[in-house]
């Protein structure tokens, strides 16, 4: 580029998503004059939902800042736990994520998830218009400026995904409330209510049953509970 060259600094929590020659300190950077200084970023790999501040020459400024010659720009990490004013704090996760889904609605934690590829402009969509905050890796679909909120998530691992989206947002925690399946609420169901998708050794060996109140699934402490519920303390015990 023919513009203004500018120095760049990028947080370490932040590197990984620059090439290495950027990760050591400082370096130059050339734009084009026009382009705002959120845009620069984007274009070294940062997505915007991951910048928690763009600070130039010791003073923080807006994405739309148009970056001048010479100007020392640091790139910071978003601080945590990270608020998000505006509506009650609630998630959509793209079909990448379904363990992760799952995990937060057993903590009780308001998830919505697509289980099928509905493409980044849907999601990006249904994030604005419910006011969810949307949990990707894809930083394609975090650039995509219709979306209300984002944040990118760092590892492959379930465990580690969640321990990072509890530690970033901080979500109250409502164990065993609502339906892993569908995201709906759940009501305490008597074994009358529920015999008809009861097989005969669940009702011989359980007797305390829940609801889902928008898909009608049953729950129970069954087979897999244990499992569960070392989820569910491991989560509580890692928020302190």
């Amino acid at each position: 580029m023919n513009g203004p060259e500018i120095h760049v600094e990028v947080a370490p929590a932040l590197q990984l998503f620059v090439p290495p020659v950027r990760r050591a300190g400082a370096t130059a950077l050339g734009t084009d004059g026009v382009s705002t200084l959120g845009h620069v970023v984007e274009s070294l790999g940062i997505p915007l939902t991951e910048v928690g501040a763009l600070v130039v020459d010791g003073r923080e400024v807006p994405p739309s800042h148009i970056p001048a010659a010479d100007e020392r720009v640091s790139v910071r990490a978003v601080q945590r736990p990270q608020q998000v004013p505006g509506a009650p704090l609630r998630f959509l996760l793209d079909v990448h994520l379904g363990t992760l889904a799952r995990r937060l609605r057993l903590l009780g934690v308001d998830t919505a998830y697509e289980s099928t590829d509905i493409g980044d402009p849907a999601l990006a969509s249904r994030s604005a218009a419910e006011k969810r905050v949307m949990l990707s890796r894809d930083r394609g679909l975090l650039r995509r400026r219709e979306l209300w909120a984002g944040a990118y998530i760092y590892s492959t691992r379930p465990d580690d995904q969640l321990q990072d989206v509890l530690g970033r947002f901080a979500p109250d925690l409502r164990p065993w409330t609502r339906c892993t399946a569908c995201n709906g609420l759940l009501k305490e169901a008597t074994k009358e209510e529920l015999a008809d998708r009861l097989k005969g050794g669940t009702q011989r060996s359980y007797d305390v049953f829940a609801q889902c109140t928008e898909c009608g699934r049953a729950y129970w402490k069954g087979a897999h509970h244990d499992q569960l519920e070392a989820i569910v303390e491991r989560a509580i015990a890692d928020r302190g």
